[in-house]
């Protein structure tokens, strides 16, 4: 019975240890006379600027599932990671909250590594809104040499769109766009990041009509996948790749983008002009 009543009442015990977890002295609340350790039901509610009966039922079971607005305040008063906020959600709403797009400058060095340990195939790391924070060698040789760029000028959709040098090294342009722009599309939307992108896509509808048009179609697709993508190199000339995207660490704000070429020879041309051969 007590197991029972335990699954049932998942989130109450889960605000009760986290409450219990943090310290009222640190918090500004008196810490002397205390029966149990941690912050108390009244103090989590008043951090968290609801009733006091409200949070108590939560943690009793009662009272029903809480809105997202409640939850998020919750975690707030009761300093909860991301991680911790997510699990809170699944708790009392059976969903992850909204995404809350969090803005990167750079990536940690063991990212780095991976990186470089995948040379001579070129791969970078991307933010929801296409900005490139990291890349290896064999980005810089094969794609864009992102280190010749202020910050704020590598993006990857102002390339495409701004960049006569996209347009040399694609067969079809266009439909490279489009699928850029609908892949963008989504990313910065599954990641919380539609705020953050505005100012991106007002400056390039200005700059490109192509963009302006494209963009007006409200095309969205998934670039979750796999593919053979083929360029045209000014040095190397023709080349093929199998493309590929992945999550990093799980994370909606950022993607690892893997170029491999698709044939020996490929390989063996890159190294060349790396110098490597």
């Amino acid at each position: 019975m007590t197991d029972l009543l335990a699954s049932e009442n998942a989130l109450g015990i889960y605000l009760r240890d986290r409450r219990m977890k943090l310290d009222p002295a640190a918090l500004g609340f008196p810490s002397e006379r205390r029966r149990t350790p941690g912050l108390r039901r009244e103090e989590v509610a008043q951090r968290a600027n609801i009733s006091p009966t409200w949070y108590t039922w939560l943690e009793q079971g009662r009272g029903g599932a809480p809105s997202a607005d409640v939850l998020d305040r919750i975690a707030r008063a009761l300093m909860l990671t991301d991680v911790e906020r997510e699990h809170l959600f699944l708790l009392g709403l059976g969903r992850p909250p909204e995404a809350r797009y969090l803005k990167n400058d750079g990536v940690t060095p063991r990212l780095q590594r991976v990186l470089d340990a995948l040379d001579p195939s070129p791969a970078l790391i991307r933010t929801a809104t296409w900005d490139v924070l990291a890349w290896n060698r064999g980005a810089t040789a094969m794609l864009m040499d992102y280190g010749s760029l202020p910050p704020e000028q590598r993006n990857i959709l102002r390339f495409i769109f701004l960049d006569p040098r996209a347009r040399a090294a694609q067969y079809d342009w266009e439909s490279v766009a489009r699928f850029a722009l609908g892949t963008f599309r989504a990313d910065a939307a599954r990641a919380g990041a539609a705020a953050e992108v505005e100012p991106l896509v007002d400056e390039l509808c200005s700059l490109s009509p192509e963009f302006k048009a494209m963009w007006a179609e409200n095309d969205v697709r998934s670039g979750r996948h796999e593919a053979v993508k083929h360029i045209r190199h000014p040095v190397l000339g023709p080349l093929a790749f199998e493309y590929s995207a992945f999550a990093v660490d799980g994370r909606t704000d950022l993607a690892m983008v893997v170029y491999n070429p698709a044939t020996r020879e490929d390989v063996d041309r890159i190294k060349s002009l790396m110098g490597e051969g």
